[in-house]
């Protein structure tokens, strides 16, 4: 995919981090930052925080830190947070549906058109004010309505197939929920998440932590 700038994606990542944390300090009535306070609260380091934010121009003053809510808004705007994205949700099943109620969602400007499956048992249902309607008629939704992204909640079996169908109707950038990375021949935008791979990292840190303990008796 074509970038514009040639910020590196781990920047990039922890651009959002950077945002909640500032949201959070904003939510306690607190105004002013520094780099140091705010590698206690990230986990960054100093120089870290002020390398990245120093890729987007320079927001902190020597002596006086950074003004928590322009750092916020800032941040807001470098990630296209200024704006609202039309999003639909592809499977209706516990994850589709939490993420249909996540209050924060639509609050962040990912505005939720429509949901879709094809379970039959599923089709009818009403979730968060969105009845959910049958797959086959997602393309037209998505030409009718300008839908930007589609989140995919399916088991992984025939997601790749939904991908490809999503992008030939315009969508622009895809949330995936399912447990396989898509391939696609496109610019579309794609972030795979995958729940079990944190699971498994704190099982792994916990059998670590196991094996330290028996290594020292």
């Amino acid at each position: 995919m074509e970038r514009l700038s040639n910020i590196s994606m781990a920047v990039v990542r922890r651009l959002p981090k950077y945002h909640r944390y500032l949201g959070d300090l904003l939510h306690h009535d607190i105004r002013r930052v520094s780099s140091q306070e705010l590698s206690r609260i990230t986990g960054f380091t100093a120089s870290q925080i002020r390398q990245d934010l120093n890729c987007f121009g320079g927001f902190g003053q020597q002596g006086y830190g950074y003004n928590v809510e322009e750092l916020y808004n800032e941040l807001g705007n470098i990630l296209g947070l200024n704006r609202t994205y039309r999003t639909i949700i592809i499977g209706a099943g516990n994850v589709g549906r939490a993420i249909a109620n996540y209050t924060y969602f639509e609050e962040s400007g990912f505005i939720l058109y429509g949901m879709f499956d094809n379970n039959p048992k599923k089709i009818g249902d009403v979730v968060k004010g969105h009845k959910v309607l049958p797959i086959e008629e997602v393309e037209n939704f998505i030409k009718d309505n300008g839908i930007e992204i589609a989140i995919l909640c399916t088991p992984k079996e025939g997601t790749q197939k939904i991908a490809e169908t999503l992008v030939n109707c315009g969508i622009m950038g895809i949330w995936n929920f399912a447990p396989v990375d898509l391939k696609l021949n496109s610019d579309v935008i794609i972030e795979n998440v995958h729940l079990s791979e944190s699971l498994f990292t704190i099982s792994y840190l916990l059998k670590e932590r196991e094996d330290l303990k028996k290594k020292r008796k």
